[in-house]
C-alpha cells in the first residue's frame, strides 16, 4: 500500500472538472483515485521506478528481472 503523504496541486478548466467528478462518482471512484491510477500507468509506460514503501522497488522497475 502507498503512503499517501504528498500532495499535488494543479490547475484545471472548471466545466473539465466538473465533467470529471460527474464520471468518476458514476463509477463509484473518487477523483483521487482515478489521478493516482493515471499516474502509475505513466510512469508503467515510460520505465520509470519508483518506491511504494520505503526499500521496495516496483515490479516493473528496468535492470530487475
Amino acid at each position: 500500500m502507498e503512503k499517501k503523504t504528498a500532495r499535488l496541486t494543479l490547475l484545471i478548466d472548471p466545466h473539465k472538472k466538473q465533467a470529471f467528478e460527474r464520471l468518476c462518482a458514476a463509477q463509484d471512484r473518487t477523483p483521487s483515485q482515478v489521478v493516482r491510477q493515471m499516474i502509475r500507468d505513466y510512469l508503467r509506460d515510460h520505465g520509470v521506478e519508483y518506491e511504494t514503501r520505503p526499500g521496495l522497488a516496483t515490479r516493473d522497475a528496468p535492470g530487475r528481472e
